[in-house]
């Protein structure tokens, strides 16, 4: 008799798309360590039920604090069923350049508010939170974001060694934590 693989849903709500990339990163982990996997951006595509997932993984991007609409609507739709899940949160932040700085106070209120209070607000018990790296596209901007976030960032980016990726964009992402985190996820949900 063939052993079903586990099945596991990440969803992910993204402003720019590194989410995106993040989610797909964590499936492709997930699915070396043998979970079948479904990703679903909640930006293009409803989630209407997650009963057949015993691991569901909830990730957003996050600009001032907040995370992306569709994906807070997944907690709020959902937060019932959440809680009787195998249960993973993450999120994509430029708050890792505070990282790099040694800023440990501004990482801790950063996460706290990004993951902590989600957790909270929704009485959720996630077996894991992930804090990632976003990336910054300069050229997704307005003038006027684009501007400011050159004098707040532009300098630290450089002084830290990220490169652009291309002109006007920076990757936070830090690909071995992220996959690392994604391992450690699936020997937890596995218990």
């Amino acid at each position: 008799m063939v052993k079903e693989k586990p099945k596991a849903l990440v969803v992910y709500g993204t402003r720019h798309g590194a989410t995106m990339g993040t989610a797909e990163e964590i499936a492709k982990v997930l699915q070396k360590e043998g979970f079948e996997v479904n990703v679903v951006n909640a930006g293009n595509e409803k989630v209407k039920d997650i009963s057949e997932y015993g691991l569901v993984v909830v990730g957003s991007g996050i600009v001032c604090g907040r995370w992306v609409n569709e994906a807070e609507d997944i907690l709020k739709k959902f937060k019932e069923e959440l809680k009787s899940k195998t249960l993973a949160l993450f999120v994509s932040s430029v708050d890792t350049i505070a990282e790099k700085e040694g800023k440990k106070d501004v990482v801790a209120k950063a996460r706290k508010i990004s993951l902590e209070d989600k957790v909270s607000k929704y009485g959720l018990k996630p077996i894991s939170m992930g804090f990632f790296g976003g990336v910054i596209d300069f050229n997704k901007m307005g003038f006027l974001t684009r501007k400011g976030m050159e004098v707040a960032f532009k300098q630290p980016l450089q002084k830290h060694g990220f490169k652009e990726t291309a002109p006007g964009s920076y990757d936070l992402r830090d690909w071995d934590v992220i996959r690392s985190w994604t391992r450690e996820l699936a020997k937890k949900a596995r218990k």
